[in-house]
């Protein structure tokens, strides 16, 4: 490998750690993306980098792989508020940095550029707007091809200080949750739909509506913005010498959907197995897979609990925090791999995953995105439909939504 030029399939994160870490080593590095920037397929979506799945702080870990957190904007959170089905709002948090806000995107400032400027630095040479076959490539980093989930958002002006709520809700956010975060006076309040749903967009108004009725905003639309998640389990991680990392390995939380820890993991393992430091494989059964599996059984216990499961997950939560004060043990043993969880882990691949075989010939489990329950009928209430209104009132100027309805 030391004199035949390595090929990168995405630029994505997973795609450009590991062309950064490679080209570092002195190697000639070469990244295809479909797309005409990386973080085109976001819209200046507010994502967090969790801080839980590991004692160490994931930016020290990156600075040890030679990546300079600096080189693009984000947020430390050490606190957020926890809204239960009920309506209650708690506060979880810890001494240290919980998790990170960055946005997503092509401006100068989102986590994507960053990774971009320092692939380039490194020597990597990046080719937008290309096609190249799969087969032609040592790394395949490629985004989502189905839907698991999706998520729909709206961006505003706002008013309010810095801010993260997360919320349980089986109504607004079927199966799921959503959550408000204000960075320097942008506003993001998004759900997600773990259950496909007609007029998805319904559950976005409700969800605005809420957050309005709880929190002083003074919300001034920008745009609406999502994505799709794609959640699947392969069968292997390295077939026929390719490396597969980030959503293309399906290395991805199944649970809240934090998964640039894991894209930037698996991209830079798959760039050190190249290289002869670690075998991919190895690493990522022992390091990732056991916390993707944790995920998808807590996804596979939510799916199914509602608002009442939802609620005793939450006074758990708080009751653990005022037990070992500090918020953030509860979300380390929500991901620890144990006994229970290996014995969940057969009907849980049984009960939610559906086999499928890939035209490259790996055979994934992936989740299906479910059906909608009699439970996600219910009736919209009259300020939902005024904010509908209003942002139909706005895309009719000539905004135009990110991802829509039928992009799911």
């Amino acid at each position: 490998m030391s004199e035949e030029p390595i090929h990168v399939l995405g630029a994505g994160l997973s795609g450009l750690a590991a062309a950064t870490y490679l080209a570092k080593a002195g190697h000639e590095v070469h990244v295809h993306e479909i797309r005409s920037d990386s973080g085109a397929r976001f819209d200046g979506d507010f994502q967090g980098i969790e801080n839980w799945t590991s004692e160490r702080d994931f930016f020290d870990e990156m600075r040890e792989w030679g990546f300079d957190p600096e080189e693009f904007k984000s947020d430390a959170f050490n606190g957020v508020d926890l809204i239960h089905p009920d309506d209650v709002i708690t506060n979880v948090h810890t001494e240290g940095i919980a998790f990170r806000i960055v946005e997503r995107g092509t401006d100068e400032h989102c986590i994507d550029q960053g990774f971009k400027r320092m692939a380039v630095e490194a020597g990597a040479e990046i080719h937008y707007d290309t096609r190249r076959e799969p087969g032609d490539c040592h790394i395949i980093a490629a985004g989502p091809k189905e839907t698991s989930a999706v998520a729909y958002g709206e961006i505003f002006h706002t008013d309010h200080p810095n801010q993260v709520s997360f919320q349980l809700n089986d109504k607004l956010g079927p199966g799921a949750y959503t959550y408000l975060i204000v960075i320097d006076g942008i506003g993001l309040i998004c759900t997600c739909l773990w259950r496909q749903q007609s007029k998805s967009s319904r559950y976005l108004n409700e969800t605005i509506a809420w957050y309005e009725q709880r929190y002083v905003l003074n919300r001034r639309p920008i745009k609406r913005v999502g994505g799709k998640g794609d959640f699947a389990q392969p069968n292997k991680y390295v077939h026929e010498g390719r490396y597969y990392v980030g959503e293309a390995g399906g290395l991805q939380d199944c649970m809240w959907g934090f998964g640039m820890r894991y894209a930037i993991t698996s991209g830079v393992l798959a760039a050190k197995s190249i290289l002869g430091e670690c075998d991919y494989e190895t690493e990522v059964r022992g390091r990732l897979v056991p916390l993707v599996r944790t995920s998808a059984i807590n996804r596979f216990l939510m799916n199914r609990v509602g608002d009442r499961g939802f609620k005793m997950v939450a006074n758990h939560w708080m009751r653990d925090q005022e037990k070992k004060g500090d918020g953030l043990a509860f979300m380390r043993w929500l991901y620890k791999p144990g006994i229970v969880w290996s014995l969940l882990w057969p009907i849980v691949k049984l009960g939610m995953l559906r086999r499928k075989r890939l035209a490259d010939g790996r055979t994934v489990h992936r989740m299906p995105f479910r059906k909608s329950l009699s439970r996600d009928i219910w009736e919209p209430s009259v300020r939902a439909v005024e904010i509908g209104a209003q942002w139909d009132a706005i895309r009719r100027s000539g905004v135009k939504t990110s991802f829509g309805e039928s992009d799911a």
